[in-house]
């Protein structure tokens, strides 16, 4: 894994567009001081998981982070074996459309013990509801482990967010293009106590491929 510098650096002289994504785990964020470091255009931020669970920072940091110049979208943590119905209720009672700069996410990084077959045709459902309930195709978050593992050829309509910390861009094996890459876990941020998840575009990808398209 590339040193703290590194990505410091990376930050400070490339032309690349720069975000973040947090929850509750982050406690108390000073969205002012966020808001000041201009290389951070947007933010994931954790709305909802499985059929019942609400992050309980939620609410306040969509209204903080809107009023101090971020870019803002939401995401849900997938639970496979929950109700679907239900988690796609629990996600819709926090991710409120008028609230959303950015096409929802939705973060796949466990099968839940269910079988591959079963995980993919479960997620593939989840997915197409969030499409029609939002009318947008929502962004999906996973490692590349994960990804190459369980995902390859399942996800070509939707576009993708890759995780994979470390020095080196990561490459999905059935050579799939992503958006957005998630490079590391210990970021650090002014405003934010410990450590931050950030992620960037890649290539020629940007910000107006997750706008969110309001009806």
């Amino acid at each position: 894994m590339l040193a703290q510098s590194s990505y410091i650096q990376c930050e400070d002289t490339c032309s690349h567009i720069h975000g973040i994504d947090l929850s509750h785990y982050q406690g108390s964020v000073f969205w002012e001081t966020v808001g000041e470091n201009s290389k951070m255009a947007y933010v994931y931020l954790k709305a909802t998981e499985g059929g019942d669970r609400i992050d309980d920072r939620y609410e306040q940091n969509i209204e903080l982070a809107h009023r101090y110049g971020l870019k803002v979208g939401s995401y849900h943590f997938f639970r496979p074996k929950s109700n679907l119905t239900l988690q796609l209720e629990n996600f819709k009672t926090q991710c409120r459309p008028g609230d959303q700069d950015l096409i929802p996410m939705i973060d796949v990084e466990s099968t839940g013990g269910l079988k591959p077959e079963v995980f993919c045709d479960s997620l593939l459902l989840f997915l197409k509801m969030v499409e029609d309930a939002y009318h947008q195709k929502p962004l999906v978050y996973s490692g590349r482990n994960f990804y190459n593992k369980y995902l390859q050829h399942k996800l070509d309509d939707y576009p993708l967010m890759i995780a994979m910390y470390g020095d080196e861009e990561p490459e999905l094996e059935d050579g799939r293009d992503y958006l957005i890459w998630q490079y590391t876990s210990k970021g650090r941020i002014n405003g934010v106590n410990g450590h931050i998840d950030k992620s960037r575009f890649m290539g020629r990808h940007s910000m107006r491929e997750i706008r969110y398209r309001h009806r």
